[in-house]
């Protein structure tokens, strides 16, 4: 290859992290090899690789559209797999305190919904169609080789589903497992600083059935998105349609208020929302699957950035970097566009002893917009970690915004625009835009 860095790079984790930088690698290196602990369907199926994956998830625009770059014809390929596409702010009624609904507008733009597991598996046939990555399934990466003089890595051990362990040598290798203990592991054994963690502790837990969808609904939505009324109730839903014509309902509460994972208890803690639309919506709907439950302790946040030495070859994406909130819907998203970061420091030709640190700083804002999100969880008294100093002020600038983005449609555009990762989160502090929100705040 015209381009290549090396010989072999290797990817840990065939989730979306992964496949996404499996993609950019097989650009520059001449072969690509992913490691992957679970056997992978060739049908759209969870794995318990993923234990989210059951649950309703949100590919946001920024996130298409990273990946439509990754893949062309991407959007193509997801509707033909029987994802649902809907207009942005119009066909998903959002419900949030003080506005059930909020008013509904063509934003301009489209997004997909559909299950984790149909995303993973278009995503992994297009990769597959690389003729210089590989797959291997039922290959649990144990341990990240470095060199002698500890400056690099080499190699990659991992147990097979014969029983033993193997030695794979590379370049280059991409920690997107999620945990990313791999790499934590490798630092200590180096005796290297490793990076410190802020966390957001909110004891999130929640449940999700399947039902099927209405083909003649009496309602002008497709979907619904019911914001909990915080601090008193973490309490919230969301309705999504998916493929085979059916909805995706996951609902959840914080510290200690847990959905049931019986379809009576489920149907009652739905009941207890602020509004009845999605019960209404489901009190007749009939499963086409049973419960599911998760449970996530706390958003958290590596700081590699700030580290002052780390081993050349290596990198850590997706969850391993930074895990939300998933209520929120951005972490696919953000590791689709942590692969684009990655794919423009490649072309740009960034020496190997130089990307890690190239990369943690580039990927910054990235995930600054969705941890600012993920941060308005301190609005619940029981949530763990160091609120920010400045958390009241900025709550209150974004309940003015809301509000003038409800007046407003340039307002809401933009809004909208920044929750999907299309624009900067400094956008929303414009000087004219600001002004107009601390006078609405003020009033």
């Amino acid at each position: 290859m015209p381009n290549s860095l090396g010989n072999h790079a290797i990817v840990l984790g065939a989730g979306m992290a992964g496949l996404a930088a499996a993609q950019v690698l097989s650009k520059y290196f001449s072969k690509v090899t992913i490691l992957e602990r679970d056997v992978l369907s060739g049908d759209p199926l969870p794995r318990s690789g993923t234990p989210q994956a059951s649950h309703a998830h949100a590919l946001l625009a920024g996130g298409l559209r990273a990946l439509q770059s990754l893949f062309p014809d991407f959007e193509r390929d997801l509707l033909s797999a029987g994802a649902v596409q809907t207009c942005a702010g119009k066909e998903i009624r959002l419900e949030r305190p003080g506005f059930d609904p909020f008013p509904s507008r063509d934003l301009g733009f489209e997004i997909f919904f559909m299950s984790r597991p149909l995303l993973e598996s278009v995503t992994r046939r297009r990769v597959q169609e690389n003729p210089n990555i590989e797959i291997r399934t039922r290959h649990r990466a144990t341990e990240i080789v470095a060199s002698a003089d500890g400056l690099r890595v080499e190699a990659v051990r991992c147990e097979t589903d014969e029983g033993g362990t193997i030695k794979i040598d590379a370049e280059f290798v991409v920690e997107a497992t999620g945990r990313g203990s791999l790499t934590l592991q490798l630092l200590d054994r180096l005796g290297l600083e490793k990076p410190r963690e802020t966390e957001i502790g909110i004891d999130q837990a929640y449940s999700t059935t399947i039902v099927e969808r209405p083909r003649d609904p009496e309602t002008s939505w497709t979907g619904v998105m019911v914001l909990p009324s915080a601090p008193a109730s973490s309490r919230g839903g969301f309705l999504f349609p998916i493929e085979k014509q059916q909805w995706i309902v996951s609902i959840g509460g914080n510290h200690g208020d847990a959905p049931p994972g019986d379809m009576e208890g489920f149907l009652d803690f739905v009941k207890s929302f602020r509004t009845s639309t999605i019960y209404d919506a489901l009190k007749s709907a009939r499963p086409t699957a049973g419960i599911v439950r998760f449970r996530l302790p706390a958003s958290t946040r590596r700081h590699y950035e700030n580290l002052e030495s780390f081993p050349a070859g290596l990198l850590t994406t997706g969850d391993a970097l930074c895990r939300f909130n998933p209520v929120f819907g951005q972490g696919m998203s953000v590791a689709a566009r942590e692969a684009v970061v990655l794919d423009g420091l490649l072309q740009d030709g960034v020496p190997m002893d130089q990307l890690a640190q190239q990369f943690f700083a580039a990927v910054q804002p990235t995930i600054e917009t969705p941890w600012g999100v993920a941060q308005s969880d301190f609005v619940y008294p029981d949530t763990r970690g160091v609120r920010p100093t400045d958390f009241e002020q900025r709550m209150q600038y974004n309940i003015a915004l809301t509000k003038l983005a409800a007046e407003d449609f340039e307002v809401h555009k933009l809004l909208a625009e920044v929750q999907h990762l299309l624009k900067p989160q400094s956008a929303l502090r414009e000087p004219a835009l600001a002004k107009r929100v601390m006078a609405l705040a003020e009033a």
